[in-house]
């Protein structure tokens, strides 16, 4: 019986591999929309593929605002057509001119920033006033996560208004990346969505008051996109939807997605009565997780033994079933960081692959 995502010409293909299906990358964007019910809400972030031809595929559904975390990755989705890009990650250092650089290249892409310190905001001015540009910039809050903002209470007003008053830059709205949330229990997760943007609206209001207006609210990650979506003047994130893997349903309630993305390996040892050694190691697949961190379909049960930089050794009792150099296919827990390991992916159409996308963006500099 053949499956979704096996190859009729996996021979041709060398291994490790990763292979994309672009019939289900645009079904996940279908139904992103669908979640949000309105295209011009959707901010999807790029991360997570790095494709050109993704960000192409995006642009035909009427997706055209798009999160990068690289001056890279801002550069290809600027290169594929986006017209507004946010750099979600604070620029320092040479990257500041970097970004005026992407700005200058691409005159018909809107480009704007995020910033929680005020040197940061000092920095970005001067350089942007000295370039005759003016840098939209978003102040980033942290609404729980601990990782980048500033917490939305009276700092982060001191930081709008330094916005407001700083030259070459100008205030554009805050973003809130509530990554640290997730759970399969639908309620709960609502309610900590409600709990975290709560807190960017009361900032927003403080802003009124003084009158200051935010153009827009930048907010979520994958798992509370469609519930911060029903606000108003709110754009959503999410990024792993367009590929999908093995690791966002153990901790989503269902979203209606699809896997769209797998690794093509091939045994090439067996050592041992059951345990079969796949040529699927630390440079082809995402390590930064626990195991189990591939998910290999008609191996669901194995026991992973041995992970090293080319290997990956399983213990099963179906090992006698495999042979040296038989193709198994599997789906890594997290796919992000797995698709930035692969310089190309091949893509499958109607069980046959014979293109390659170049990931491009995996670089931390295209020309820029």
């Amino acid at each position: 019986m053949s499956h979704w995502y096996e190859l009729k010409n996996s021979h041709e293909i060398p291994s490790p591999a990763l292979i994309v299906y672009p019939d289900r990358i645009i079904r996940n964007l279908q139904q992103m929309i669908h979640l949000v019910g309105d295209v011009q809400k959707l901010r999807p972030h790029v991360k997570t593929h790095k494709m050109a031809e993704v960000v192409r595929l995006k642009r035909e559904l009427g997706i055209d605002k798009f999160k990068t975390s690289t001056i890279a990755e801002a550069e290809m989705t600027a290169a594929a057509g986006g017209r507004d890009i946010l750099l979600s990650y604070q620029p320092t250092g040479p990257n500041v001119d970097r970004l005026l650089q992407l700005i200058r290249r691409f005159p018909e892409t809107r480009f704007s920033t995020i910033v929680d310190d005020p040197g940061c905001v000092d920095a970005l001015g001067l350089a942007a006033t000295e370039a005759g540009i003016e840098i939209p910039l978003y102040v980033d809050l942290d609404v729980g996560m601990g990782r980048t903002g500033i917490t939305p209470g009276d700092a982060a007003l001191a930081l709008c208004e330094r916005i407001v008053a700083r030259g070459g830059v100008r205030l554009a709205g805050l973003h809130a990346y509530d990554g640290h949330l997730h759970t399969k229990d639908a309620q709960l997760l609502e309610q900590q969505a409600a709990d975290a943007f709560e807190k960017v609206i009361t900032l927003r209001d403080r802003l009124h008051e003084k009158g200051i207006e935010i153009e827009r609210i930048i907010a979520s990650g994958t798992p509370t996109f469609p519930l911060t979506a029903k606000h108003s003047d709110v754009e959503v994130g999410c990024g792993t939807t367009v590929l999908w893997d093995y690791g966002q349903p153990q901790h989503n309630p269902e979203m209606g997605f699809v896997n769209a993305a797998v690794l093509l390996c091939r045994v090439i040892s067996r050592p041992g009565e059951n345990r079969l050694t796949i040529d699927l190691g630390h440079k082809a697949v995402a390590s930064e997780m626990p195991h189990p961190r591939v998910m290999f379909f008609g191996l669901e049960e194995a026991r992973p033994v041995i992970h090293s930089e080319e290997h990956f050794t399983l213990e099963t009792p179906l090992a006698g079933s495999y042979q040296v150099g038989d193709v198994v296919y599997g789906i890594p827990t997290h796919i992000c960081p797995t698709v930035a390991l692969h310089e190309q992916a091949w893509v499958a159409r109607e069980g046959q692959a014979q293109e390659q996308w170049a990931v491009i963006a995996r670089r931390r500099k295209i020309t820029i």
